[in-house]
């Protein structure tokens, strides 16, 4: 699963370096458009998606918007 984050000005390596050595986060980039980082998340199952939301996300100053893709293989 994916994660895009909208991530206040000037606060992008704030919340980069909080989030990069997470045991959830598999891979982090920087991207260019309308959001700011991209996190390939790595968690068993929707309650442990919930928790990493709750406890991590929503503590993060800085983030603005969020949004989560679960992908699907072929």
């Amino acid at each position: 699963m994916f994660i895009l984050l909208v991530v206040r000005p000037g606060l992008e390596n704030e919340v980069y370096e909080k989030l990069k050595d997470r045991p959830e986060v598999k891979e982090i980039y920087r991207l260019y458009g309308d959001y700011d980082i991209i996190i390939r998340l790595s968690v068993e199952g929707i309650k442990a998606l919930d928790e990493f939301h709750d406890k991590v996300l929503r503590k993060l100053r800085g983030i603005e918007i969020s949004e989560t893709l679960i992908a699907s293989s072929y």
